[in-house]
């Protein structure tokens, strides 16, 4: 889809083959789970693991590095969560945006960020909007990062040629006008970017997504947030993993943070300071683990529980597996909790393991696009 732009110095991505999957390979969770704490381990004992001492690993991987611009490709070993293995352009070259201007869809100039997008977007040490008309779309490609993005009032858009890879342009669709839509792909990591007011959601996955982490992400004034989950009635989403970590839901929210239909999330961390109708729901017997996070009710007395059973009764909602373990619950707010608690189903749904609630404040303080500068930390 088209990608209008608007940014102020220089942008620079990390570029490797786009890997083109139609039915994207999935692990048995249960391995998945022993693979990412392996993997995290691993990583940060061959990166020497810079702590800053925040509680938030994948902040604590990377961020106090004063020399992180020339650091840059790091970046890539320090995700967390069923994202773990999106390695975006770790392996690539480096490709510098110098030109802000002819976003021409079909033949991109060289320098402009249309002709580089294909694969990790590192938008550290610039001030970069994706806004005013469809934003991203992530179809049927793996291996993708996307961090540091500021992505805004995202509208409909397509019905049009559209280059999607140095050799192939093709028509799109008219767009939903979701700020990122994940839409086929798997290994896909959404960190440190901050996204409000966009027509549909501000991050969608469906039709067979998976392997995806969204994390350090500061979400705003929209009211349907996120969406993981083509339909009901679409059962390959089955295989959906997705770790939804260190996010900060603020203010001017709806709903849908997320809603899950079928498959398994991870929701650590994060803290919700505002919902109008309510925050994590789900309709197709998710398996939803919740830890860790801290929820603010509404100061509207019907609207303080955290969970929705998205237009299903209660017989058949009380079996579907869904937990809360450690939360915080703030100013009235409730989760209702059901099914068995089968610790194995709960094990496919964990990613990582969660801090306390008590420091969500902190771990999430550095939630959404970053200030970062060359020869100085980013904050």
């Amino acid at each position: 889809m088209a990608i209008p732009l608007s940014f102020t110095i220089l942008l620079l991505l990390l570029l490797a083959p786009a890997i083109i999957s139609s039915s994207p390979v999935v692990k048995d969770p249960e391995l998945v789970v022993q693979d990412v704490h392996k993997s995290i381990n691993d990583s940060r004992r061959n990166l020497g693991f810079l702590s800053c001492n925040t509680g938030n690993p994948i902040d604590d991987c990377w961020m106090c590095d004063p020399n992180w611009e020339k650091n840059r490709k790091r970046l890539a070993d320090c995700a967390i969560g069923f994202g773990k293995q999106a390695i975006g352009g770790r392996d690539g070259r480096i490709y510098v945006v110098t030109d802000p201007g002819n976003d021409d869809p079909v033949n991109p100039r060289p320098g402009t960020l249309r002709h580089a997008v294909i694969q990790t977007i590192d938008g550290r040490g610039a001030n970069v909007h994706i806004a005013g008309g469809p934003c991203i779309t992530i179809q049927f490609v793996t291996n993708i990062i996307i961090h540091g993005l500021n992505i805004h009032d995202c509208k409909q858009g397509g019905n049009t040629i559209v280059r999607d890879s140095p050799s192939h342009a093709g028509f799109r669709t008219l767009s939903d006008g979701d700020g990122v839509s994940i839409f086929g792909g798997s290994h896909v990591w959404v960190d440190h970017c901050s996204l409000s007011n966009c027509r549909d959601g501000l991050i969608d996955a469906i039709h067979g997504s998976t392997a995806i982490t969204i994390s350090n992400n500061y979400m705003t004034h929209h009211n349907k947030v996120m969406l993981l989950g083509h339909s009901d009635s679409f059962t390959r989403d089955k295989d959906m993993q997705v770790t939804i970590a260190f996010n900060h839901f603020g203010e001017g929210l709806g709903q849908r943070m997320p809603r899950c239909r079928h498959g398994y999330f991870h929701v650590v961390n994060n803290d919700y300071s505002h919902w109008v109708m309510y925050a994590i729901g789900g309709s197709a017997a998710p398996t939803i683990n919740s830890q860790g996070n801290r929820f603010l009710a509404p100061d509207v007395r019907f609207h303080k529980e955290v969970t929705k059973h998205e237009n299903t009764p209660q017989s058949t909602w009380k079996n579907w597996n869904w937990r809360s373990q450690g939360d915080l619950f703030l100013n009235g707010a409730f989760f209702t909790p059901s099914g068995a608690g089968a610790s194995s189903s709960y094990a496919r749904a964990s990613s990582l393991s969660a801090r306390p609630s008590s420091i969500v404040d902190s771990i999430t303080a550095a939630a959404g696009a970053l200030k970062c500068r060359k020869g100085t930390l980013c904050r």
